[in-house]
């Protein structure tokens, strides 16, 4: 399913509620369009019954995933932007006890959770393996219905329209390939950063474009750092310990901060040895999985399960390589987004169409990209990083033990940051010229890995680490 878009940075980077962004984020936005279908209608305060129908890896990791609780919440009018995390397990309780739903948050309607949301395990929709049909049924006995896909990232499609695209506009530069970027790049002079944020003008202003991203930011580092802070462990029923907080504590060495910018100054005086930086680039990747994990407030990027990934390259860029400034902040996330869209529009970021390398690899090709650029490196050499990046990562399988985003995806982010790292300097030491691999030749290897990949290795904890690790998770 290969898609020609019109992708800005606030596409592959969404602001949401963890543990997936296909299964969790996009299931709720398909929620909420369903409930503006119905508004648009004139028919919410006419529902009197709710049904939704969930296919594919939706259904078969759907409870893991927290895909119910994402509908639920999505159907009452919460927004995965602005709701509070810690009032989750209450609405949802509330939801659950009472049999009742405020449809759009005000049209109060019977709803069984275990009648009418049903997992369909045997069924599959041919688009595409998250789906989720809703059924509204009125007084006058009539319905309206709608089927969603999340595509991955937070994309959502709707059965009867082409894309998950915005109003397009005429952009200055588009870009569909690599060798489109590259060409521009060589055209004008500029920098990716700076190609991208042309095209961003063609939607919003610059001081727009600027204050998203850096809210962006901002989301990824209160993130990282509430995870850094918070011990326990993750629900779901697989005991998993949490372990950046105890790593970030043994890390800091009683070194003293109350905020991030202290926090940031306490890891430069750890040093700057090779095992120290190893230990905090895996520390800030813990963090941000185990917060997603939760139920946490997250940034795909480009989605919920490799959410950790872009912001422990981006700190270890700030920490270790004095990046602390929004140019160079602004800078990365750019550079990122585009390679990012690249992939998306050539391959999949869906790991229920293409295995954990359309998650973890493209988010480790993404991260070393920019990490490229910000470091000084020519516009071939960053194409070089994430080209590299992602060769290491091809055929990687998506078997997520009992249906969690826990193990082993947690771990993987933590890998796929240190691959980034180290793909950036081999391509900074690197001559791109005598490069034998493009990263477009990557982009398209990955995709045809992904379409012949085993459908038990795409998210549906059918195979892989999911059967042979034996578990016994409490009944839901």
């Amino acid at each position: 399913m290969q898609q020609r878009e019109q992708i800005s940075v606030f596409d592959m980077f969404k602001i949401g509620i963890g543990p997936s962004s296909s299964h969790t984020l996009g299931p709720w936005r398909a929620a909420q369009q369903f409930v503006e279908l119905i508004a648009e209608r004139g028919a919410l305060q006419k529902v009197v019954q709710l049904k939704v129908l969930l296919y594919g890896s939706l259904a078969k990791t759907g409870k893991g995933h927290g895909t119910d609780i994402a509908i639920l919440l999505g159907l009452s009018g919460d927004d995965p932007v602005t709701f509070e995390v810690d009032k989750i397990d209450s609405k949802i309780a509330d939801i659950t006890n009472s049999h009742q739903l405020a449809l759009g948050g005000t049209h109060e309607i019977n709803f069984s959770a275990a009648d009418d949301l049903l997992f369909l395990f045997a069924e599959s929709l041919p688009f595409h393996p998250n789906g989720v049909t809703f059924q509204a049924f009125l007084q006058d006995e009539t319905a309206i219905s709608g089927t969603y896909y999340s595509i991955g990232g937070g994309f959502v499609v709707k059965e009867d329209e082409q894309s998950a695209t915005k109003t397009e506009v005429d952009l200055p530069f588009p870009i569909d390939t690599a060798g489109d970027l590259l060409h521009w790049c060589r055209k004008t002079g500029l920098k990716i950063s700076e190609v991208v944020m042309e095209n961003e003008s063609a939607w919003r202003t610059e001081q727009d474009t600027r204050k998203g991203v850096l809210d962006i930011f901002r989301v990824m580092q209160e993130c990282m750092y509430r995870g850094c802070h918070t011990a326990g462990y993750l629900p779901g029923g697989l005991n998993v310990a949490r372990r950046a907080s105890k790593l970030n504590k043994r890390l800091v060495k009683g070194i003293p901060y109350e905020d991030y910018k202290g926090w940031v100054d306490a890891m430069r005086q750890t040093g700057q040895g090779f095992q120290n930086i190893l230990d905090w680039v895996s520390c800030f990747a813990l963090a941000v999985n185990e917060e997603n994990a939760s139920f946490g407030r997250v940034v795909t990027a480009p989605t919920n399960g490799a959410a950790g990934v872009i912001p422990a390259v981006l700190q270890y860029f700030i920490s270790f390589c004095d990046g602390f400034s929004e140019e160079k902040i602004i800078q990365f996330l750019f550079v990122a987004s585009e390679i990012g869209s690249i992939f998306k529009k050539g391959a999949t970021i869906s790991a229920a169409m293409g295995g954990c390398q359309a998650e973890i690899g493209v988010s480790s090709a993404m991260a070393a990209a920019a990490l490229t650029e910000c470091l000084g490196g020519s516009q071939r050499q960053v194409l070089m990083a994430a080209e590299i990046a992602m060769e290491h990562h091809l055929g990687m399988t998506c078997d997520p033990i009992g249906g969690l985003v826990q193990v082993p995806c947690i771990e993987r982010n933590t890998m796929g940051a240190i691959k980034a790292i180290t793909a950036s300097q081999l391509a900074l030491q690197s001559n791109p010229d005598k490069a034998k691999v493009s990263l477009d030749a990557v982009v398209k290897t990955m995709w045809q890995t992904a379409q012949d990949m085993n459908s038990k290795y795409k998210e549906t904890a059918d195979g892989g680490l999911a059967i042979n690790i034996p578990i016994s998770l409490p009944e839901c």
